[in-house]
């Protein structure tokens, strides 16, 4: 299974992004999006070092509360 994280733009220099998510910061490639209008405060997928897809805050908020339900149902059951 793949999966992607979202993450928010804090900082942009060409393809390159700098970004945050609960207190993790990347730096992730841009170059999937290049067609896109992207700019610091947006929220992206990211996958493996690559923003794969451009998505709202309401699209980010709502993928962190489902992942952070299963990785306490995970911690409940080992």
């Amino acid at each position: 299974m793949c999966l992607a994280v979202p993450m928010q733009i804090t900082k942009i220099d060409g393809f390159n992004a700098h970004c945050v998510a609960k207190g993790i910061e990347r730096d992730v490639s841009l170059f999937l999006l290049q067609d896109e209008t992207i700019k610091t405060g947006d929220y992206l997928l990211i996958h493996v070092g690559y923003a794969i897809q451009k998505i709202s805050v309401e699209e980010a908020l709502s993928t962190w509360e489902l992942l952070d339900q299963l990785f306490t149902e995970d911690e409940l059951s080992a």
